[in-house]
């Protein structure tokens, strides 16, 4: 029996498309759920304010919602366009994409809910601090969305990239795990963001005259936190652009896909880990500022070491892309 082709890439761009969008709408509506939560209870606790603290509110909610906007995006795309249908690689480009997406929302989506929560419940405790509240709490958002943005590139490269050139085996495999890289690599960076920002607006409102240590201590965090999320996103390229040799084997097939997932999974616990020892250096600067350093000191320490198991999951996917 003669396999359409056409028909099953369609088929797995409608797939997908389903899944993206609905992993994508779980981090968003966490995070804003929990932004609800914690403005509600602030408006109890000073109803005069309600008005500036709906406000904010209104708009950490906008910024999680971003990650799952960009699901929507890509999900219309995949079921939209006219995918082309050359062979096996046609058909696993759009899975990768939409899986790529889908999973790259998550942790993004559920990161950005924490500084906007803390920033309702700041204004409640220090409404003369509203703006620099505001402030932190959109800064700290929008890293938070940086690994969800990163998928979202990786997403539009798997779907407008043209593979017809290569070999499908291995290439679907590399293209697969391309996506799961980015993927999952993005949960743990996106959350751990959002604990670390709102680490900051909390450390603002308890103690205004050290906002500034407090928020550069925040975004010192944050970019720490971001690297694992950096480090699927450089096995994504490499997966995407170097050429691999055609191969019946299988293992070496397996080889690149497993390069994907071991990146993709091993940046998940260093990124909310990372996050963690950040968080509780931000939290105390503004409650101790003499021991500022020793509090910066031992977060890079702690966070360093944290980092080691990514980077151990690094090493491994360039073994399994480069010499297994």
């Amino acid at each position: 029996m003669d396999v359409d082709l056409h028909l099953l890439v369609t088929m797995a761009a409608y797939a997908v498309a389903g899944i993206c969008i609905g992993i994508g709408a779980i981090g968003a509506a966490i995070g804003e759920g929990y932004t609800a939560s914690q403005a509600t209870l602030a408006t109890g606790r000073r109803p005069e304010l309600s008005g500036e603290i709906f406000k904010t509110m209104l708009v950490g909610q906008a910024i999680s919602e971003s990650s799952s906007i960009f699901t929507l995006v890509v999900s219309l795309v995949l079921l939209f366009t006219k995918h082309s249908a050359v062979s096996t690689v046609s058909i696993v480009a759009p899975l990768a994409a939409g899986l790529c997406m889908g999973f790259g929302a998550l942790g993004s989506g559920i990161g950005a809910g924490y500084p906007a929560a803390a920033a309702c419940t700041g204004i409640a405790r220090q409404p003369a601090m509203a703006g620099r509240l505001n402030t932190n709490m959109i800064i700290g958002a929008a890293v938070c969305q940086t690994p969800s943005t990163f998928a979202l590139v990786i997403s539009f490269i798997l779907l407008y990239s043209n593979f017809s050139g290569r070999p499908a085996s291995p290439t679907w495999a590399a293209i697969l795990g391309a996506g799961l890289a980015t993927g999952l690599a993005a949960i743990g960076p996106g959350l751990g963001s959002g604990l670390v920002a709102q680490a900051g607006c909390e450390g603002t409102a308890r103690n205004p005259e050290q906002a500034k240590a407090a928020t550069n201590t925040m975004l010192l965090g944050q970019a720490i936190a971001q690297t694992t999320a950096i480090y699927g996103l450089l096995v994504s390229f490499i997966l995407i652009f170097k050429s691999f040799p055609a191969s019946d084997l299988l293992a070496p097939t397996v080889g690149l896909l497993s390069a994907g997932i071991c990146v993709g999974i091993g940046a998940i616990g260093p990124g909310i880990g990372v996050a963690m020892a950040a968080r509780s250096a931000v939290a105390w600067i503004p409650r101790n500022p003499t021991i500022t350093n020793d509090l910066i000191r031992t977060m890079l320490i702690g966070a360093a070491v944290a980092e080691s198991t990514g980077i151990y999951a690094l090493v491994i996917s360039l073994v399994l892309i480069f010499v297994v």
